[in-house]
């Protein structure tokens, strides 16, 4: 098969080949592991454990340029190429690693095509398993086909993708920049004791669980909302019909509302929805609660929750022995003691967040930005670039 513009379309199997590097697993010895993040993100350094601290005998380590996925969140976009500073992490069995044949592909293609949504749906449509648990297995993710014009065509479209994703990062990089000022201004007001200490509240007395209230109907389509992790808010998903998925009901969230992944959220994928979000949809994995604006602003919960140092916290609180499967449990979260700011603590945060809605122009054209790389990639391997 060929793509519209007449470049070949090639299945995986033939670009890339299955590799596991063991590594023997010994208390005492230290590894440095790896995850990749969600939506072509990319491949990072996670943690370095101890041998003593995980129950498998053996790990997988990874080198610069091979090809990695999730097993479980690929349909999610969780698939990268290994770049430099994350060679020589290991993995689990969960990460199948592939070695790229550079004769006929080079490792930068398929590094932009991991960030290519196209990709991300194949792998969707061929995972298997009960909600939430879906795989892909290897086998079944090599058969995957993807456009491969000659290596000279891959390089000249590769340079001019880097070039525009420069120019594209320098513009993000302002925007965060602002952003991250922003963020550290509100997390002091939280940290600041001048209208007296915080006391330590815990959620259920803040929050009330919403349990899912909207029957599915397969002959209905519903617009999911996500989640990302990392502390960066609610986002606009997919929009699926009812016979496309196995949950027989559904959360509809509303602005203002706290919701959190039950499998991520130690991640920092907590928040609270956004009115561009308001009226979409989730999952029963997505606890979703309604917030006692008589004891805590949604602006107090937003900024708490999103901040890093919290994050490990919410760790110790989620349930399950392997590291990638610990879930966040809503009578677990209810149970967390938050340290409640002074009513006029939160009002001084709530003004200043009102202040920084004057910065809406800039979000707006943060969203822009995001949505530009995705446009690029689409027309580049259609071969319109």
């Amino acid at each position: 098969m060929t793509t519209s513009n007449g470049w070949p379309l090639v299945a995986l199997s033939e670009i890339v080949t299955p590799v596991q590097r063991s590594v023997s697993v010994v208390p005492g010895e230290t590894y440095r592991t790896l995850g990749v993040k969600w939506w072509g993100e990319g491949a990072y350094e996670r943690q370095t454990i101890d041998g003593s601290e995980t129950a498998v005998k053996t790990l997988n380590e990874v080198r610069e340029d091979d090809l990695i996925i999730n097993k479980i969140w690929v349909r999610h976009g969780s698939v990268a190429v290994v770049p430099a500073e994350v060679a020589g992490c290991v993995g689990s069995n969960e990460f199948p690693t592939f070695e790229c044949r550079r004769d006929c592909v080079l490792p930068r293609w398929l590094h932009w095509y991991s960030k290519a949504r196209e990709l991300w749906q194949k792998c969707d449509a061929l995972s298997q398993g009960s909600s939430g648990k879906n795989r892909i297995r290897p086998e079944k993710f090599l058969t995957i086909e993807v456009p491969l014009p000659t290596p000279a065509q891959q390089e000249t479209i590769v340079a001019q993708i880097d070039r525009i994703a420069d120019k594209i990062g320098e513009a993000k990089s302002l925007r965060t920049s602002a952003n991250k000022e922003c963020d550290q201004l509100c997390r002091a007001i939280l940290r600041d004791e001048q209208f007296g200490p915080p006391t330590l509240t815990p959620m259920h007395e803040l929050v009330t669980w919403r349990k899912p209230d909207v029957d599915v109907v397969p002959t209905k389509t519903y617009h999911f909302a996500g989640v990302y992790c990392f502390g960066r808010g609610v986002f606009r998903g997919q929009v699926k019909a009812g016979n496309d998925f196995a949950y027989k009901r559904l959360t509809q969230i509303r602005e203002g509302e706290f919701v959190y992944p039950k499998l991520m959220a130690w991640e920092g994928a907590l928040a609270v929805v956004p009115n561009t979000c308001d009226g979409l949809f989730v999952s029963p994995e997505f606890p979703v609660f309604t917030i006692n604006e008589d004891r805590v602003f949604p602006e107090v919960l937003d900024v708490y929750f999103r901040s890093p140092s919290v994050w490990p916290l919410l760790s110790g609180a989620s349930t399950g022995t392997n590291v990638r499967r610990k879930r966040l449990n809503p009578k677990d979260f209810l149970n967390y003691e938050l340290p409640l700011p002074s009513n006029e603590a939160q009002v001084k945060l709530r003004n200043v967040r009102r202040k920084m809605s004057e910065l809406q122009s800039l979000h707006d054209q943060s969203a822009q930005l995001d949505a530009l790389l995705p446009s690029i990639l689409d027309r580049a391997f259609r071969g319109e670039l």
